[in-house]
């Protein structure tokens, strides 16, 4: 029996579906009365664990899950060992680096040196700017990240952007987009080398599920 580890939020009901389209029945997971965290299919032939996205490659790397979904925005900060398998094409949003509609900064070059920026992407941030050759300072935060700006203890955010309502209604504007994100499937690789409870083919049954220019 395989093990597929499942993100909590915006990611979970289109990941249920997709292995629901393969025969795999988590649904369960949808239901609110439902506080299991852990579910076997009726076929008995995986199970699933509901965690935070950010642990879902954690579980993955550590053999506690042979297969995960994830966004890509979670892998590239997270930079775990796992094997990035399939872009599943749904989820999209991107990272991007906003600032308060009055400020006079439009790229992130003009922000001024030592500058503050609020970000629960740290590495991913901290990358960016170095890149730029810009020595700022990351504030870790983990909530509302939109009032970094607009409480003035940062001058911007490094956010992931779905709409861009949230940073409209907060007087907030996008100078930059760092990278794309989708939902990507991921494996745990001595798991995906071994081929462990015929891991491959239910990959390859999940890898014809997605349909082409999504």
């Amino acid at each position: 029996m395989i093990t597929v580890a499942l993100p909590k939020g915006a990611l979970l009901e289109d990941s249920i579906r997709l292995f629901q389209s393969i025969g795999l029945d988590f649904t369960a997971f949808l239901d609110s009365s439902n506080r299991l965290l852990q579910i076997a299919d009726p076929t008995q032939a995986a199970k699933a664990l509901l965690v935070r996205a950010q642990d879902v490659p954690v579980y993955v790397e550590y053999g506690q899950a042979q297969l995960g979904i994830v966004g890509y925005d979670v892998l590239r900060e997270k930079k775990s060992l796992v094997a990035s398998l399939v872009d599943l094409k749904f989820g999209k949003c991107r990272l991007s680096v906003a600032v308060k509609q009055s400020s006079p900064y439009r790229t992130p070059a003009e922000l001024p040196i030592h500058s503050r920026v609020a970000s629960k992407f740290v590495h991913c941030a901290s990358e960016y700017f170095e890149g730029l050759d810009l020595p700022i300072e990351i504030v870790p935060l983990y909530g509302s990240v939109e009032l970094g700006p607009i409480t003035g203890m940062s001058e911007a955010i490094v956010d992931l952007v779905s709409t861009g309502r949230t940073l409209k209604q907060n007087g907030l504007v996008e100078i930059a987009v760092l990278f794309e994100s989708t939902a990507h499937l991921i494996a745990h690789p001595l798991s995906y080398r071994l081929n462990t409870g015929d891991l491959k083919t239910v990959i390859e049954q999940l890898r014809s599920r997605i349909l082409p220019g999504v």
